[in-house]
C-alpha cells in the first residue's frame, strides 16, 4: 500500500539530483566555487613549470618531456576537478572545463 507519504519521499528523491545539478551548474565556473580556483591554480603552476621546463630545455627530447608532463598535469587537474564535481551531484560533458585559452606552445 502506497501511503501519501511514501510517494512525497520517492519524488524528492527522484527529483533532488537534477534539481541540485541545476542549482549547482550555474556556478561551478565561477570563482565563488573553490574546486574551481583550485583547478585555475593547478593549471596556472603548470604553465609556469612547463615555460621553466622548455626555457631549460637543451635539445628535442626535453621539449617532448616538458610537454608530456604538462598534459599530465592537466589530466589530473581536469580528473581532480570533476571527480569534485560529481561528488556534489554536478557531471561535467568531457570537453567542458577550459580555464584559459593561451597554450604554451614547443619552440620552432
Amino acid at each position: 500500500m502506497r501511503t501519501p507519504l511514501m510517494i512525497a519521499t520517492a519524488m524528492t528523491l527522484l527529483a533532488t539530483p537534477a534539481l541540485a545539478r541545476d542549482v549547482t551548474t550555474a556556478a561551478v565556473f565561477t570563482d565563488s566555487n573553490s574546486h574551481y580556483l583550485d583547478y585555475k591554480t593547478s593549471i596556472s603552476e603548470a604553465k609556469r613549470e612547463l615555460r621553466k621546463d622548455l626555457s631549460r630545455a637543451k635539445d628535442e627530447s626535453d621539449r617532448i618531456e616538458a610537454m608530456a608532463e604538462y598534459e599530465a598535469e592537466l589530466a589530473d587537474a581536469d580528473k581532480d576537478f570533476r571527480k569534485e564535481m560529481a561528488e556534489r551531484g554536478v557531471v561535467l560533458p568531457k570537453g567542458t572545463v577550459i580555464v584559459e585559452e593561451d597554450v604554451a606552445m614547443l619552440p620552432d
